[in-house]
């Protein structure tokens, strides 16, 4: 029976029987006769000259196909582009080599490949180069740095400063000197490691015959990495072909265009051999994109009733050795201009530093600097709120954007779609029986027991787009999105997605989409995507943009269909087109639904073409390229429950509860997923994880020995629920939920913990909250 209203429907993802019974393909997976293996010979130094590289016994090594360095890629293959140039920061985009020549700029940085007939050989002959360094002063933290003295990464960077980027409105300094209370907070987001299934990897063909190189690899966005390699590599885009099978969770971490896979892809055009390159988990968290990483100074200033009238700060982001694809956007638009949050705060001033270390490069990583402001935000209004000695909920309540005031343009200029925010606030203090505790927590405090909760009413912005926007805030491409859907004789569909999921289950909620639209059968809805040679050209998934932006493309693909098939119901009914309705998958005559023709039979009339009204073409396809006329604007409003052990300093979750707005919601199922994902990540850095670097530049938590992934037994069972506000902009309402639980959970959780030990006076600790650093701020509290 056909499925005509599937929004809301809990449909089990269509991916996930090929992905649990070991049935999907892998970069990995992919084999090609005749094909090589490539290892990537990694800087031990965070900062050296290279004063020579000796590669012959790796060259004799048995089984070894080539050898080659820095030198024997120069002049053949371009540096790797930085893809967001910040306009009016100054920006300074030093040369970033695909394999280092005359200097390395942190560890893991590439120096030579190896490439064999098996992945042993090539790793063996790999241990066999031997590079003669010179090691020089490195530098690790960005404060340092920008002093004086500090070593100097790229020349012509003084200081080490790539961009210097501020945004700021109203009268800030009127705000400050009129203001009742003034805090003022330094707060470090530390740098994190992603951790997705699958490392990274790909495999370049080559075809010397056709001129057409093919590479398959773990990709978010093959189009925009066809575009940056066909640069790279000097091969004309049409003889470039990117192909992202299962790509096993990215993160972000898969957006940009790295290093590593265009020296691949170079072996594989100078030889005509196949290549595959797998990283493994160590490499991965050496040379895989980093996330966070900033150090902020804060002000925030309020009145005596609680009203924020202005937050100033300057933030010191540390950016790594190399400009990555999207690093310069993350800490200054996605992040600089969300800093008003939820709130009506009219005074705005804050001011990026984008500094460059002798650390791994950083990029997007889940949510991509909302969470850092939505972390500083929601923390100063928890400051506010103590030191007025009122209920953080009343705080927020009081700087809440109004329901009746969307569309609202806040301080820092971008305009928030539409919200709710007292809704999803009380619906969540419903939840958590919120008066009650209170209570409960005074009567442990008197046990000695430090239980607290803390809040998270948050926004994000999603849906990334619309295209002149990108153009105008630096972004080197565009953010419309394409979708084809064929509808086949049979009443079969094909729907085409430039939008590339990796994880989200877009083939499920997609295919609902085109159910709702269409009123054909779910089971009859095939989601192609992921094949530059297959789907029109599309931007990608990140940002939350899939389903926000590629979704909107499939609908408003859906609805030109459904024109063109009026027109043949019309003819094969004899009736006037516009006396014409469509419902549940049936064109029938207004007043007399019995006349009627299914879509499928349209379908098929239309591939027939023996009876066409004049001017019809045949076929019953159509094609969409949707640029959002606006971002979109997900909300929030999250709970924490804690309990902190005093004599440990242990962090226990007893209870976290979830109330988001996405929009309309397609499919709880898989919204519930990608809040429960997000939310490990969002507690993982609250509470766990911290890459860290000695001052040598060396990586201390290089694994996952040392690097603290959350365990399912350190996580509560998640309780979720959810307002509709749809955004009044899209097509169907929708705004996003890829990145919501990652960028609401962090300060929840730090809220609690810091509510749990107010009797003790403490009022910051900064992430992660490991027992050490929480028992060490008990400690200095109780005066010990």
């Amino acid at each position: 029976m056909a499925v005509t209203r599937v929004f809301g429907a809990r449909i089990k993802r269509r991916e996930d029987p090929r992905l649990i019974t070991g049935t999907a393909t892998y970069t990995d997976d992919i084999v090609i006769p005749g094909m090589c293996y490539a290892v990537i010979v990694r800087s031990p130094y965070a900062h050296a000259r290279i004063k020579g590289i000796d590669v012959e016994r790796a060259r004799r090594h048995p089984g070894v196909v080539a050898v080659f360095t820095g030198k024997d890629l120069e002049g053949k293959v371009n540096p790797i582009p930085c893809a967001w140039l910040i306009p009016g920061s100054d920006l300074k985009t030093p040369p970033h080599p695909a394999l280092a020549v005359d200097r390395v700029r942190y560890v893991g940085d590439g120096v030579a490949v190896v490439v064999a007939s098996s992945r042993y050989a090539a790793a063996d002959a790999a241990s066999l180069v031997s590079v003669e360094y010179e090691p020089l002063p490195a530098v690790v933290n960005q404060e340092r740095a920008m002093q004086p003295g500090a070593p100097q990464i790229h020349d012509g960077v003084p200081n080490n400063v790539a961009f210097h980027w501020k945004v700021s409105a109203g009268d800030v300094e009127g705000a400050f000197q009129g203001a009742d209370v003034v805090i003022r907070q330094r707060m470090v987001n530390h740098r994190l490691i992603p951790n997705a299934m699958e490392p990274r990897a790909c495999v370049a063909a080559y075809n010397r015959g056709s001129g057409d190189l093919t590479i398959w690899m773990t990709s978010q966005n093959p189009h925009i990495h066809r575009v940056l390699l066909s640069g790279i590599l000097g091969i004309p885009e049409h003889r470039l072909r990117i192909i992202a099978p299962e790509v096993g969770g990215g993160f972000g971490s898969k957006i940009p265009c790295y290093a590593d896979e265009a020296v691949v892809a170079f072996w594989a055009m100078q030889t005509g051999r196949p290549v595959k390159w797998v990283e493994d988990r160590r490499e991965n968290y050496l040379a895989t994109l980093h996330g966070r990483d900033h150090i902020v100074d804060l002000e925030v200033a309020a009145k005596k009733d609680g009203t924020i009238t202005a937050i100033r700060g300057t933030c010191y982001a540390n950016l790594g050795a190399y400009l990555s694809t999207a690093a310069p956007g993350v800490p200054t638009i996605l992040h600089g201009l969300m800093m008003c949050g939820a709130y009506t705060i009219p005074n705005i001033h804050y001011e990026v530093y984008g500094v460059f270390t002798n650390t791994t490069p950083v990029d997007a990583y889940r949510g991509a600097g909302r969470p850092e402001a939505t972390y500083y935000v929601e923390r100063l209004v928890d400051m506010v709120a103590r030191e007025l000695n009122m209920d953080p909920v009343e705080v927020r309540r009081r700087n809440f954007i109004p329901k009746d005031k969307f569309p609202y343009t806040v301080a820092t200029g971008i305009t928030y779609d539409s919200g709710d925010y007292e809704t999803a606030l009380e619906t969540l203090l419903r939840m958590i029986d919120y008066p009650n505790f209170r209570k409960e927590q005074e009567e442990a405090w008197k046990e000695g027991r430090y239980l607290g909760i803390g809040f998270s009413t948050y926004v994000e912005i999603c849906g990334l787009g619309p295209s002149q926007v990108a153009g105008a805030v630096g972004f080197q491409g565009a953010l419309w999105e394409s979708a084809l859907v064929r509808v086949h004789p049979t009443g079969k569909v094909t729907v085409l997605t430039g939008a590339s999921p990796h994880g989200q289950g877009e083939e499920t909620t997609f295919a609902q989409i085109v159910s709702e639209e269409l009123g054909i059968p779910i089971e009859d809805i095939e989601v192609l995507h992921g094949d530059t040679e297959m789907i029109p050209m599309g931007w990608g998934t990140y940002g939350s943009r899939t389903t926000a932006v590629g979704g909107a493309a499939l609908a408003v693909a859906c609805r030109r269909i459904v024109e063109k098939g009026r027109k043949l119901a019309a003819h094969l009914l004899e009736a006037a087109e516009q006396d014409i309705l469509f419902e549940g998958g049936r064109f029938f005559v207004k007043g007399a639904p019995d006349r009627a023709k299914t879509i499928q039979e349209v379908a098929l009339q239309a591939y027939l073409a023996w009876n066409l009204p004049a001017g019809f073409e045949p076929a019953l396809e159509a094609t969409a390229f949707y640029d959002p006329p606006n971002f979109t604007y997900p909300f929030g409003a999250h709970a924490c429950i804690v309990e902190v052990d005093p004599e440990t300093g242990e962090v226990k979750i007893r209870r976290y509860v979830a109330v988001d707005d996405c929009g309309r919601v397609i499919n709880p199922l898989i919204v519930d997923g990608q809040v429960h994902g997000g939310l490990a990540q969002g507690i993982g850095q609250a509470l766990y994880e911290y890459a860290h670097y000695d001052d040598t530049g060396q990586l201390l938590t290089g694994s996952m020995n040392d690097y603290a992934v959350p365990k399912a037994s350190q996580l509560p069972a998640f309780e979720t629920a959810r307002t509709e506000t749809p955004s009044p902009h899209h097509p169907l309402g929708l705004k996003g939920v890829g990145e919501t639980g990652t960028i609401a959970s962090t300060p929840a959780v730090v809220n609690a913990v810091v509510d749990a030990l107010r009797p003790l006076g403490i009022r910051h600790i900064d992430i992660p909250l490991t027992p050490p650093r929480v028992l060490q701020a008990i400690r200095q509290a109780q005066g010990r």
